[in-house]
């Protein structure tokens, strides 16, 4: 029988199973019909399927349902990974259960046993709606825009490869992705949290002559310092405990493509030197084997450190910094373009009224000011999640200033003094001791990381925050000691 997508090799799949037979047999029949051979990622429990969905660019999830405890469980897989084709499985098929599952995000449900003919099919039509809807699928889905304006071209255009603004700082910026996308040397992104980083490397590989082939994304910061090797290089069944199957790595995967590394400074330095050696030899060998494969393909990484800074810290090699560091791209924060901001607003208003389906259309002289006045720290990404909140929580034609002025917390130093009066009063009042949020934070991030001996990375992974959070509070913990 033939592949539903047998020409789309990039689909990454998993199986959330505790019967480890069914699971492997499964992992087995998307390989052979839908992956183009990458074995499926084998899960026994809804917990461990939860935190490795929130890390892990998955396309295809086969779920059983008496593995996670029902159709109710499926909501928080979905949530976890919600461009995912979901199919729950279940011994116990009735009509009113599979109506359950899809009422909970299943697209679709399989009775045991199922053979590899019926799992395909259920699985071609929706691999068929996914690929009309997203385009061609690599290991992270990559969203390119219909805008294709050239720079130079239309100097005016708003768009560019999914960047929003026409200001001269990111007129610079397109000038220089056109001109790096048509290289194969590393390129290096550096800019705040939330300018696009990544959107950047989407849109070197978009106007490539790799643009054909996979774009892959991997976040170093979101990853175990013990899986990452595996990630990236790939591992031989029985390199580790879990290792059932062998696996292609990120890398192997990108091979003709672009492979991006997302916080390259959050990456151990034992694992920078094996990316140093792959950069200067072009060749990997999986976790466990002496077998060397070569490869051919463009890295980009990017980072919101200061490269030179972690250099001085030792917590960078400079000799793979100046291997990398060929083409670098540093991306303006939102208050460096300001001049951005309304166009930007006006395009997340228009996208999430339709999504919402909300009247908004425009905003007022008064709340553009507000936008313009405000410092923005969160840069683009803070910008979005404001129009969107202010969408879902208000009706109108037009945003006013009474809507907008709450999220944007106008003045934080009046709001936090009236808080700390009322605190002081109710703690004297109560007799109890109330210890300040920060203080707390610090308390339980400390504790995590005695927990995991020191290792950033898995306290990070454990407190589903970022690893580069946990270095912005021990700054901040330390320029308050320092006052």
């Amino acid at each position: 029988m033939g592949s539903p997508k047998a020409n789309n090799r990039f689909l990454n799949a998993c199986v959330v199973d505790t019967n480890r037979s069914d699971a492997r047999k499964t992992s087995s029949a998307l390989a052979q019909h839908v992956t183009n051979g990458q074995p499926a990622y084998i899960l026994s429990s809804k917990e461990h399927a939860v935190a490795f969905l929130r890390h892990t660019p998955i396309n295809v999830i086969v779920v059983d349902l008496e593995c996670i405890g029902g159709e109710a469980e499926l909501s928080e897989i979905v949530a976890a990974c919600p461009r995912a084709i979901l199919l729950a499985v279940s011994a116990k098929g009735s009509v009113s259960r599979a109506i359950n599952a899809m009422r909970n995000g299943a697209h679709d449900f399989l009775t045991k046993p199922f053979t590899d003919e019926m799992l395909c099919e259920k699985l071609d039509a929706h691999l068929g709606a996914f690929q009309a809807q997203s385009g061609k699928v690599h290991q992270k889905t990559v969203a390119v825009p219909s805008s294709n304006q050239r720079v130079g071209s239309d100097v005016s255009a708003t768009q560019f490869e999914g960047f929003v603004g026409t200001s001269n700082r990111m007129q610079t910026v397109y000038g220089q992705i056109d001109r790096m996308a048509t290289s194969s040397a590393p390129a290096f992104i550096t800019g705040e949290s939330g300018t696009g980083k990544e959107l950047c490397a989407q849109a070197l590989h978009a106007r490539s002559a790799r643009k054909a082939g996979p774009f892959v994304a991997i976040n170093c910061g979101a990853i175990p310092v013990n899986l990452m090797e595996s990630e990236i290089f790939g591992h031989v069944r029985g390199a580790f405990t879990g290792a059932d199957e062998a696996r292609a790595g990120a890398a192997e995967i990108a091979d003709g493509g672009t492979l991006f590394l997302d916080e390259i400074g959050e990456m151990e330095l034992c694992l920078q030197s094996k990316l140093l050696r792959f950069l200067q030899t072009g060749t990997i060998q999986r976790v466990g084997e002496h077998k060397v494969r070569s490869l051919d393909l463009r890295v980009i990484c990017a980072t919101n450190r200061d490269p030179k800074a972690e250099i001085t810290a030792g917590r960078f090699r400079e000799d793979l910094f100046y291997r990398l560091h060929v083409l670098p791209i540093r991306l303006p924060a939102l208050r460096e373009r300001r001049e951005d901001i309304p166009t930007l607003a006006l395009t997340f208003l228009r996208k999430y009224a339709g999504e919402e389906k909300r009247g908004f259309q425009r905003f007022s002289t008064g709340s553009e000011a507000l936008l313009l006045q405000h410092s923005w720290p969160g840069n683009v990404r803070e910008l979005e999640n404001v129009v969107r909140q202010l969408v879902v929580m208000n009706e109108g034609v037009e945003v006013t200033e009474s809507m907008l002025s709450p999220l944007l917390q106008s003045n934080p130093a009046s709001i936090q003094s009236d808080i700390s009066i009322s605190a002081t009063e109710y703690a004297f009042s109560s007799g109890r001791s109330i210890e300040p949020l920060w203080f707390q934070e610090k308390q339980i991030i400390e504790t995590t990381l005695e927990t995991f001996d020191g290792n950033i990375a898995l306290a990070a992974a454990a407190l589903e925050i970022s690893p580069s959070t946990i270095y912005r509070k021990r700054q901040s913990w330390a320029d308050r000691a320092s006052l």
